[in-house]
């Protein structure tokens, strides 16, 4: 019938535009150590679905390497692979130790300011990288897959002009929060290592206040150095807050089997069950688990 000819004809139009349909092409600027580990299982995935992968990564890094699933692209930076076991290896080791609040508060401040100095050495040196900048604006990519954590791989999409792609755990001291503009109300939402659960008494809704002031504080000292780089190479004044808050896609990996539930935005995915794609690990560390606040002996990823 001419009703059963036009369906074919349709049919045949549409398995004949699917023939020519062809991947994108997809720029990676990952977060090394565990962050690494689950992404390389979503990049493999996507390669075999026909998408074009180039990966930046520093020549110095623990775990991200050359594959024939992507191109790699690597710059230098100043700092020896020693150096940089020596810094994940020191903070890891400094967000368990048991110690009064406010030494250990002092502690951490430190590690953090000599692990950020690092990461935002490498970020700088990415940007200002002018051959590979160069190599990246000629590549007409379609979107960068990024982990925010640092917020490099975002000012790379802000500067190129495309789409990106958050795949992230968290980001300390609630920016994932405030860019996404969700509620996050310091008296009923359990800050990170107060051991508080969703049922809280009014001293321990105190105690979680004064965390998310200092959560602040740890924040604008870490994030604060990111929005002078980003401004200064994008040549116009920009936060890191609303750095984030252009990210189209938030893959989010926490799963409301051990994280409390929140609101959530239309753009954000729970891809909690990534986690759990890592099977052979090698060395035994010790992994916090939130919001319970359980340390358990498990197979480290590092």
């Amino acid at each position: 019938t001419a009703l059963l000819q036009r369906w074919l004809l349709v049919l045949f139009v549409f398995l004949a535009l699917l023939i020519f349909a062809d991947g994108g092409r997809l720029l990676v600027v990952p977060m090394d150590g565990s962050h690494w580990l689950s992404m390389r299982a979503v990049l493999d995935e996507l390669r075999h679905k026909g998408h074009e992968i180039v990966i930046v990564a520093p020549e110095i890094n623990l775990h991200v390497k050359a594959s024939e699933n992507y191109v790699m692209k690597t710059y230098p930076v100043p700092f020896t692979k020693t150096e940089l076991k020596g810094h994940f290896l020191t903070f890891t080791e400094e967000l368990f130790e048991e110690r009064p609040f406010l030494e250990r508060f002092v502690r951490l401040r430190e590690k953090l300011k000599n692990t950020s100095t690092l990461f935002l050495s490498t970020c700088t040196h990415l940007l200002y990288n002018k051959e590979l900048i160069q190599y990246l604006e000629g590549s007409k990519f379609d979107a960068v897959f990024t982990d925010p954590m640092m917020p490099c791989g975002q000012i790379v999409a802000e500067y190129l002009s495309i789409p990106s792609v958050f795949f992230l755990r968290g980001i300390p001291c609630g920016l994932d929060y405030k860019a996404l503009q969700c509620p996050n109300p310091p008296s009923y939402v359990p800050k990170l290592f107060t051991t508080n659960t969703d049922h809280m008494t009014f001293p321990q809704r105190v105690k979680n206040l004064l965390f998310s002031l200092l959560e602040i504080l740890l924040c604008d000292f870490v994030y604060s150095p990111y929005a002078k780089l980003a401004s200064e190479f994008l040549q116009r004044e920009i936060t890191v807050t609303e750095l984030l808050s252009h990210g189209s896609v938030w893959l989010m990996r926490f799963d409301f089997v051990i994280d409390y539930p929140r609101p959530l935005m239309p753009n954000i995915a729970i891809i909690g069950g990534i986690n759990c794609a890592q099977k052979e690990l090698s060395q035994v560390g010790y992994f916090f688990f939130w919001p319970s606040a359980v340390l358990l002996k498990v197979e480290s990823y590092w």
